[in-house]
């Protein structure tokens, strides 16, 4: 991948692949040494992202999640699923481009596919509002689920989003009762619903399409019901100082590890060294061993045994104690 934008922490990184890139270009390459020189460097370069992808702070973590070079519901697309006809509009208000979806093909398999789409430039975050969903874009993710649920097609979601936009517009078209609306019908499908958190998993903007059987997280994702920003705000009045928007995020237990432990989500799927961004095929290979081994799994149920799996995973997330 080209023009990769380098996080604060990945100047180590950085520095290794420059210096690589420069020995590539020189015109010696024939040159027993310097093929050396570039197989001692690509060694040492697969050692130092193995360091530091291995000790992320729950805040760095958040900046690799919102790394703009990371794959998103296109890509998905593009590397697993064949004849993806996309379908559009809610069929009340209009087309919600911060959320896409429609029908495809997967291992041979119909399925439905539905996620968050932000924008690789400006023109394009504007276009899809940075990947931020109006009530539009959570019914007209309803009504693709029924779609499929009527035709018997597996429901595939991908959530890579800060949160819905709670713009004025979004709460005078009712925001609230439409990713209530979402997580409930959800509830309802008699077909498979496997979800995976591949960036950041921002609240109820979230969990409106990913009440799934099978909940996963790329490895680097993070997965909140606030962000570390807006926490920090609430509490401290913080939102502009790294330090408290980094206690935020180590308190809100917001990682993969962190959700795994807790029997949030229900596995982690590997990124490549030095994350996601650095390899959108290999990410997309990885998700897809995955999601071929839940459906194996999903497929053997029954309709009515789906929706009671659903109905357990979610009464069991949570505990509590009383006292007298």
């Amino acid at each position: 991948m080209v023009n990769i934008v380098a996080l604060d922490f990945e100047a180590p990184i950085i520095e290794i692949e420059n210096k690589i890139t420069e020995l590539q270009q020189m015109d010696i390459l024939t040159d027993k040494s310097s093929q050396q020189a570039i197989h001692n460097l690509q060694t040492r370069l697969s050692k130092v992202k193995k360091d530091i992808y291995s000790k992320l702070t729950p805040a760095q973590t958040v900046q690799v999640a919102r790394h703009p070079n990371r794959p998103y519901t296109h890509d998905y697309i593009q590397y697993l699923f064949k004849d993806f006809t996309e379908l559009h509009g809610d069929r009340t208000f209009g087309d919600d481009q911060a959320i896409i979806g429609g029908m495809a093909t997967f291992n041979g398999t119909h399925v439905m596919v539905i996620g968050h789409q932000k924008g690789r430039n400006t023109k394009e975050n504007i276009a899809r509002n940075f990947g931020m969903a109006n009530p539009e874009g959570y019914r007209k993710a309803v009504r693709l689920m029924k779609m499929a649920d009527k035709f018997n097609r597996p429901v595939i979601t991908f959530v890579d989003t800060a949160g819905a936009y709670p713009g004025i517009g979004a709460e005078e078209r009712g925001q609230a009762e439409a990713i209530a609306k979402a997580i409930f019908e959800t509830s309802l499908l008699r077909v498979p619903v496997i979800s995976f958190i591949v960036g950041e998993g921002g609240s109820g903007g979230a969990i409106a399409i990913a009440m799934g059987n099978r909940v996963y997280m790329l490895e680097h994702s993070i997965y909140s019901v606030i962000s570390p920003e807006g926490c920090a705000s609430i509490l401290w009045k913080g939102a502009n100082d790294p330090a408290l928007v980094g206690k935020a995020a180590d308190a809100l237990k917001i990682t993969a590890k962190d959700l795994k432990a807790l029997n949030i989500i229900d596995g982690i799927v590997p990124e490549p060294e030095g994350g996601a961004h650095r390899n959108h095929e290999e990410t997309a290979a990885n998700i897809g061993k995955v999601l071929t081994k839940a459906l194996n799994e999903l497929e053997k149920l029954s309709p009515d045994d789906l929706m009671e799996d659903r109905y357990k995973k979610y009464r069991a997330l949570g505990v509590f104690s009383e006292q007298n």
